[in-house]
């Protein structure tokens, strides 16, 4: 809801319909992005970072990383075939994870040995840090981003409106953007399913 009040050209993060599922999308513009994949079996995840030492572009035959795959539920094999995932049949991924309906944690490749690092910043060989932003405080890290992406000064307290899925009202969106068109916004958000005030399109 935050990038779609950025408006259309905007879309670094996204949430969609994905045929029966849904799935939650972020792709930067430079080659990396990821997948969440929410469905009845429970959530799938593909991470892909264009400069870890774990792309599968690093050889020849495009295969994946040794063990990224260990273990995956027959459920989410068909997201690793999923064409939106691949390139020319073959899965684009440097981090897979999974956690179904009923589990308690959440899983990965039970064979995967990580490359050595290349440095003290280097602290997420396979680009799983991409996924910080929603393990954190939103807010603040959607703000931080917004700075460095949008390059504007978010309002804290409207991020943090839509954070808590308060229902969106027009100053709300005028707050975050004051040039947006609401008519666009409106049809958005009946899209998504994000609650909406009774009063915004007054």
């Amino acid at each position: 809801m935050l990038e779609l009040i950025q408006g259309p050209d905007y879309a670094y993060y996204a949430y969609t319909p994905w045929g029966d599922d849904e799935a939650a999308l972020m792709r930067n513009g430079s080659g990396d992005e990821y997948s969440i994949v929410f469905t009845a079996a429970g959530v799938f995840i593909r991470v892909f970072d264009h400069e870890s030492e774990m792309t599968p572009y690093a050889n020849d035959d495009h295969a994946l990383w040794p063990g990224l795959l260990d273990g995956l539920p027959p459920e989410f094999r068909r997201h690793v075939t999923e064409p939106a995932f691949c390139d020319e049949g073959d899965l684009n991924a440097t981090a897979v994870l999974w956690r179904r309906a009923g589990d308690d944690r959440w899983h990965t490749g039970t064979g995967i040995t990580f490359p050595p690092s290349r440095g003290r910043y280097d602290t997420s060989p396979d680009g799983a840090d991409r996924l910080a932003i929603l393990c954190d405080d939103i807010v603040d890290r959607y703000v931080a981003f917004a700075g460095n992406y949008h390059e504007f000064e978010a309002d804290r307290a409207a991020v943090a409106h839509i954070a808590a899925m308060r229902p969106l009202t027009d100053a709300v969106v005028r707050a975050l953007n004051p040039d947006i068109n609401l008519t666009q916004v409106h049809e958005a958000v009946t899209e998504i399913g994000y609650p909406v005030s009774r009063e915004t399109g007054r």
